[in-house]
């Protein structure tokens, strides 16, 4: 449930971080390490997300994510 809104995570290495609830609107996770991260729930709208990592990072279907953005090709899994 963080609220980091506007964040500069720019490369940062989130690797298995639980991000369930966050509110990352508008946050910069570009080249960010989010391999196996926890993101149910999370609000990913507007997030710059170019070159970041996103493989095995686990979501449910009411995540959100910025328009456009394939999660499943990014290769993060959707959990029921």
């Amino acid at each position: 449930g963080a609220k980091l809104c506007g964040a500069n995570l720019h490369d940062a290495n989130l690797y298995g971080a639980d991000l369930t609830g966050a509110n990352l609107y508008g946050a910069d996770l570009t080249g960010a390490n989010l391999y196996r991260a926890e993101l149910y729930g999370a609000v990913l709208s507007g997030v710059d997300l170019t070159r970041a990592n996103l493989i095995l990072a686990k979501y449910r279907r009411n995540t959100r994510w910025p328009d456009g953005f394939s999660p499943k090709g990014a290769g993060a899994i959707l959990e029921p």
